[in-house]
């Protein structure tokens, strides 16, 4: 493809996004045909000779994919937890698609890594996150793919300090274990069984039932159970907005108890991470500064598409100690001199993308005051929805909402809301997702897709009270 082809076709690509984002709200959020319908449709061996106009794949996009998408942009969307992604963010990641540099060291491609360097420092201001998580010190930040990443990593820098790197060693008979909430998400055990842990590595701390965040007294328990059985505590993961119901995990109290017993404190703030933009939802985040290390997604609520989760650690050196492999033909001069970060030391896989730029595009469009108003529109949405259910005696809200995401159920048994629910979906006007709460059925209204306003979330809750006046008619 020349350029000058590259150009026509890029033109085309950007119009078909550009009609697609200003037709999103017109199409059903969720597919109707059942599975296998765009494989069928798909032929069943690639094209022999090239060449094919990039209007025909366009045309296949519109007729073959899109009716078998799940439309995560669509106004209408409330499941889940947001996955945007905006103009600014499209336009870096295209930047980056076409500069196509590797950016697993500082030599391969210095600019990848100092711009990433910075940007993760202004984010870490954005947020108000500790000193001790900036580059100019001792700490410093880096993007994974996601927060299911940036917890393995975590994990196994826990793992090489709890044993001063002997964890894998043979012949080491010693059991490490992590800790979270029953809340805690389920990429804490996938870590874990990543690290070797089994299976029942993971403690699963017990919750408050009025706040569903993690009991400091349970943990404690729990740590103290294993000294005195041998094991080997190694890593507790505290959540900032769970995934069910968004509880804040009381991180001040197990920093303190993490401290008192040398362990590695990991926080997960992969969803509510982004509302600390905003100075008045920064209480969710008292305690980091007894955080090894501290995460959050920007690809959820802060207008960056996915991939790309911000990852900081307090001291960088731990981290490199227990992920570095240096073979022969990575060796070069700027590494040796110690004065470069290679991110390639950071994370699982070698390779890595230019994920900055996305970034970067997004933080100059919208600057912090918009990225501000973005999170202070949902919580705000959020709020609305929330007083709609309560002024309603057959409905109730059963868990707190610090920020855009509610939970709810009617005052019913759980088949009678998994059923609500499924006529509310089966509209395909919006589309919600479910949870339990102390054991209940419980639908999750969650806000954030970037063309949501309050019409469309009085639609759902329309859709759902007469959902709710179908089911209670005899």
């Amino acid at each position: 493809m020349s350029p000058d082809e590259f150009r026509r076709a890029g033109y085309a690509v950007i119009d078909w996004i550009a009609d697609y984002w200003a037709t999103v709200e017109q199409r059903p959020v969720t597919p109707t045909d059942p599975p296998g319908t765009v494989a069928a449709a798909l032929p069943g061996a690639p094209p022999t000779v090239g060449g094919e106009p990039v209007e025909a794949v366009l045309a296949d996009l519109d007729s073959i994919v899109v009716p078998g998408l799940t439309h995560w942009q669509h106004p209408g969307f409330f499941g889940y937890f947001p996955a945007n992604t905006s103009g600014p963010s499209v336009l870096g990641d295209l930047v980056s698609s076409g500069l196509g540099v590797q950016g697993m060291l500082w030599a391969t491609s210095p600019a990848c890594t100092e711009l990433e360097t910075v940007l993760m420092d202004w984010l870490a201001q954005l947020l108000d996150l500790p000193h001790r998580f900036r580059s100019t010190g001792n700490g410093g930040g880096v993007i994974q793919d996601s927060a299911s990443s940036a917890t393995l990593v975590a994990t196994l820098a826990a793992l090489h300090r709890a044993s001063q790197g002997r964890w894998r060693a043979t012949g080491i008979d010693r059991r490490y274990r992590a800790y979270t909430s029953a809340h805690g998400h389920s990429s804490i055990e996938k870590a874990a069984r990543i690290a070797g842990l089994g299976a029942d590595g993971v403690r699963s701390i017990e919750v408050d039932p009025d706040s569903q965040a993690l009991r400091p007294a349970a943990l404690r328990a729990a740590i103290e159970a294993d000294l005195a059985a041998g094991d080997v505590p190694a890593i507790v993961v505290a959540t900032i907005g769970t995934t069910s119901t968004t509880a804040v995990d009381p991180v001040p109290e197990i920093g303190a108890i993490c401290a008192e017993y040398g362990i590695w404190l990991h926080v997960d703030a992969a969803y509510a991470g982004s509302a600390a933009v905003c100075p008045e939802l920064r209480w969710s985040h008292a305690g980091l500064e007894y955080a090894d290390s501290y995460c959050f997604d920007p690809h959820k609520w802060l207008l960056t598409g996915f991939d790309c989760d911000a990852f900081w650690v307090a001291d960088r050196a731990e981290l490199v100690e227990a992920l570095t492999v240096l073979p022969e033909f990575l060796r070069n001069a700027a590494t040796e001199s110690g004065a470069v970060i290679d991110y390639r030391d950071w994370q699982v896989p070698l390779g890595r993308r230019f994920r900055a730029l996305k970034l970067w595009f997004v933080l100059r469009w919208y600057g912090a005051e918009g990225l501000r108003t973005h999170i202070r529109s949902g919580v705000a949405l959020a709020a609305r929805f929330a007083d709609r259910v309560r002024a309603d005696d057959r409905f109730e809200v059963v868990a707190a909402h610090p920020f855009a995401l509610v939970c709810f159920r009617l005052r019913a048994d759980d088949d009678t809301n998994a059923e609500m629910l499924a006529r509310v979906n089966h509209t395909r006007r919006v589309h919600l997702t479910h949870t339990r709460v102390a054991g209940r059925y419980t639908l999750r209204l969650a806000v954030g897709a970037p063309q949501s306003t309050e019409a469309h979330v009085d639609e759902a809750w329309k859709l759902l009270a007469a959902a709710a006046d179908d089911l209670r008619t005899p």
